[in-house]
Protein backbone atom coordinates (compact mmCIF):
# COMPACT_ATOMS: atom_id res chain seq x y z
CA UNK A 1 0.00 0.00 0.00
CA UNK A 2 2.79 2.43 0.53
CA UNK A 3 4.55 1.20 -2.42
CA UNK A 4 0.83 2.88 -4.17
CA UNK A 5 1.19 6.07 -2.09
CA UNK A 6 5.22 6.66 -3.22
CA UNK A 7 3.75 6.11 -6.85
CA UNK A 8 0.94 8.58 -6.76
CA UNK A 9 3.31 11.12 -5.02
CA UNK A 10 5.83 10.53 -8.17
CA UNK A 11 2.84 11.28 -10.14
CA UNK A 12 2.58 14.26 -8.35
CA UNK A 13 5.89 15.99 -8.59
CA UNK A 14 5.88 15.42 -11.91
CA UNK A 15 2.48 17.32 -12.23
CA UNK A 16 3.40 19.83 -10.32
CA UNK A 17 7.05 19.99 -12.48
CA UNK A 18 4.79 20.86 -15.26
CA UNK A 19 2.70 23.98 -13.40
CA UNK A 20 6.13 25.20 -11.52
CA UNK A 21 7.66 25.39 -14.89
CA UNK A 22 4.52 26.47 -17.12
CA UNK A 23 2.37 28.46 -14.74
CA UNK A 24 1.04 31.80 -16.17
CA UNK A 25 1.68 34.06 -13.09
CA UNK A 26 4.13 34.25 -10.29
CA UNK A 27 1.85 33.35 -7.67
CA UNK A 28 1.25 29.62 -9.98
CA UNK A 29 4.87 29.08 -9.92
CA UNK A 30 5.02 29.90 -6.02
CA UNK A 31 2.24 27.52 -4.84
CA UNK A 32 4.17 24.86 -7.39
CA UNK A 33 7.09 25.54 -4.79
CA UNK A 34 4.80 25.17 -2.05
CA UNK A 35 3.08 22.14 -3.10
CA UNK A 36 6.49 20.56 -4.36
CA UNK A 37 7.83 20.74 -0.72
CA UNK A 38 4.55 19.58 0.77
CA UNK A 39 4.73 16.23 -1.43
CA UNK A 40 8.78 15.87 -0.37
CA UNK A 41 7.43 16.07 2.80
CA UNK A 42 5.14 13.19 2.19
CA UNK A 43 7.91 11.50 0.39
CA UNK A 44 9.90 11.30 3.38
CA UNK A 45 8.13 10.34 5.54
CA UNK A 46 6.73 7.33 3.42
CA UNK A 47 10.23 6.26 2.43
CA UNK A 48 11.56 6.47 6.26
CA UNK A 49 8.34 4.33 7.17
CA UNK A 50 9.19 1.59 4.17
CA UNK A 51 12.70 1.81 5.57
CA UNK A 52 12.28 1.41 9.51
CA UNK A 53 13.97 4.23 10.10
CA UNK A 54 11.62 6.48 12.56
CA UNK A 55 13.92 9.93 12.57
CA UNK A 56 13.41 10.47 9.11
CA UNK A 57 10.07 12.05 10.59
CA UNK A 58 12.05 14.84 12.47
CA UNK A 59 13.35 15.48 9.09
CA UNK A 60 10.52 16.16 6.90
CA UNK A 61 9.09 18.35 9.91
CA UNK A 62 11.94 20.63 10.20
CA UNK A 63 11.63 20.41 5.83
CA UNK A 64 8.16 21.52 6.40
CA UNK A 65 8.92 24.44 8.40
CA UNK A 66 11.46 25.77 5.92
CA UNK A 67 9.15 25.21 2.97
CA UNK A 68 6.95 27.12 4.88
CA UNK A 69 9.12 29.81 6.15
CA UNK A 70 10.62 30.12 2.72
CA UNK A 71 7.27 30.31 0.93
CA UNK A 72 6.24 33.28 3.03
CA UNK A 73 9.32 34.57 2.73
CA UNK A 74 9.60 34.52 -1.41
CA UNK A 75 6.08 36.38 -1.13
CA UNK A 76 7.25 39.16 1.04
CA UNK A 77 9.95 39.72 -1.40
CA UNK A 78 7.75 40.12 -4.46
CA UNK A 79 4.98 41.91 -2.52
CA UNK A 80 7.83 44.61 -0.88
CA UNK A 81 10.81 44.19 -3.40
CA UNK A 82 12.94 43.70 -0.37
CA UNK A 83 13.03 41.05 2.89
CA UNK A 84 14.61 42.80 5.79
CA UNK A 85 12.96 46.01 7.54
CA UNK A 86 13.35 49.04 6.22
CA UNK A 87 15.62 51.77 8.71
CA UNK A 88 13.47 55.18 8.19
CA UNK A 89 15.79 57.77 8.75
CA UNK A 90 14.19 60.40 10.55
CA UNK A 91 16.33 63.47 10.13
CA UNK A 92 15.25 67.12 10.83
CA UNK A 93 16.02 69.25 8.74
CA UNK A 94 16.86 73.02 10.64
Amino acid sequence: MFYVASFSILISFVIVLVRLFLGPTLYDRVLALNAFGTLAVLMISIVGFLFGRPDFLDIALLYALLNFIGTIAILKFFRYKEIGDKKVLNRDKT
